[in-house]
C-alpha cells in the first residue's frame, strides 16, 4: 500500500526565561509550524531548560518533572487541537533520584504513545551529563516500557526519536530503522566552547551533519536533527553557543532543507516513497551479515 508522504517540523530556538516563558514561546512556534503544514514536529534536546549540564549543581535537579506531568498534559492538549505529532524532550524525573534525558512522543489525537531515554551520555567539559541523567535501559523486561531503542507508528509516520549524544552511534540508528523507523529524530543541544570556535568549530558541524547524512544513507531513511541556538552562560565557565544548523536529509544524504544559526522553523516533507526506491538500488539491508557481526558487542578487539 502506497503511504502518503508526511511533513516534518524542527524548531530550533533558544531558552529565555524561566520555564513559563520558555513554554509559551514554544507553542508560539508550534502553532506557526502547523498553520504552515507541518505534521510531526520535533523540539530541541531539553526544550524548556537551559543546558544546565555546564556544571554541576544539585539545584538543577529541581528542574525536572515527571512524564507525564504538568507540561505534557499541556502539550498533549495542544497536539490534539492542531493535529499534530509532537517530539518533546524534556528532564524527566522518573523517581527520587532518578532522573533522565527523555523524549515523549505524542501522537495527533494528544495520547502520549511514549518515552525514549537517551542510551548514551556523553562526558565531556561542559556536557556534565553523567551526573544529571541516568542512561536509558538496554531492554523492555520488566514494567518500564520506555527502555531501549524503540519506534512509533503515529498518525503520519512511523517515528524512531534518538536524543544528541547518540547521534555518533551507527548502532543506534541502525537498530531503529531496522524497527521500522521511516525517520530518525534527532533533538540535540550541541555547540561550541568559545576557545574553541575560531580553528574547531567549522569542522564540528561539518563532522555532526556528515555523521547523521551516513546513518540516512546507510539505512535508507529520512534523518532530521533539531539544535538549540545562542549563547548559555554559566558563571565560572566560558560558556557555550549553540551553533544551530538543524537540518533534514533525504535516504540519499541530501540535506532538503537547513537552517542557520539564528532562531528558524526547519520543514521538509518526507516521501516514504524514496525509501523503497533507495533501498532497492542501495540494498545495504539485504546484505548485512548478521552471522558475522557478533564481534561489535565487544568493547575493543585489538591487542
Amino acid at each position: 500500500m502506497t503511504r502518503a508522504p508526511f511533513t516534518v517540523a524542527l524548531i530550533q530556538d533558544a531558552v529565555t526565561g524561566d520555564p513559563t516563558q520558555t513554554l509559551a514561546a514554544t507553542i508560539v512556534r508550534i502553532r506557526e509550524a502547523a498553520a504552515n503544514g507541518a505534521q510531526i514536529i520535533c523540539l530541541k534536546e531539553l526544550f524548556n531548560a537551559p543546558y544546565f549540564c555546564k556544571t554541576l549543581k544539585q539545584e538543577y535537579f529541581d528542574l525536572a518533572e515527571p512524564i507525564p506531568g504538568q507540561t505534557i498534559e499541556f502539550l498533549r492538549a495542544l497536539a490534539a487541537e492542531l493535529e499534530v505529532v509532537l517530539v518533546v524532550p524534556m528532564y524527566e524525573k522518573q523517581a527520587p533520584g532518578v532522573y533522565r534525558n527523555s523524549a515523549a512522543v505524542i501522537d495527533a489525537d494528544g495520547t502520549l504513545l511514549g518515552v525514549y531515554r537517551k542510551m548514551h551520555i556523553p562526558h565531556d567539559p561542559m556536557f556534565e551529563e553523567k551526573y544529571y541523567f541516568a542512561p536509558g535501559d538496554a531492554t523492555t523486561d520488566g514494567p518500564d516500557t520506555a527502555a531501549g531503542f524503540k519506534v512509533w507508528k503515529t498518525r503520519y509516520a512511523t517515528i524512531g526519536v534518538l536524543i544528541c549524544w547518540d547521534q555518533w552511534y551507527p548502532e543506534a540508528a541502525r537498530i531503529t530503522a531496522l524497527l521500522g523507523a521511516d525517520v530518525l529524530l534527532y533533538p540535540t543541544a550541541i555547540g561550541w566552547h568559545p576557545a574553541e570556535k575560531a580553528e574547531w568549530g567549522a569542522a564540528q558541524v561539518d563532522a555532526w551533519r556528515t555523521a547523521q547524512r551516513a546513518h540516512a544513507i546507510a539505512n535508507g531513511v529520512f534523518v532530521a536533527a533539531t539544535n538549540r541556538v545562542g549563547f548559555e552562560p554559566e558563571p565560572g565557565t566560558d560558556g557555550l553557543e549553540f551553533f544551530g544548523h538543524s537540518f533534514v536529509c533525504d535516504p540519499y544524504g541530501r540535506v532538503v532543507a537547513e537552517a542557520d544559526t539564528a532562531p528558524a522553523i526547519v520543514m521538509a516533507q518526507c516521501d516514504p516513497a524514496l525509501i523503497e526506491y533507495t533501498r532497492r538500488n542501495w540494498p545495504f539491508l539485504r546484505d548485512r551479515r548478521i552471522d558475522a557481526y557478533g564481534p561489535i558487542l565487544k568493547r575493543w578487539l585489538g591487542a
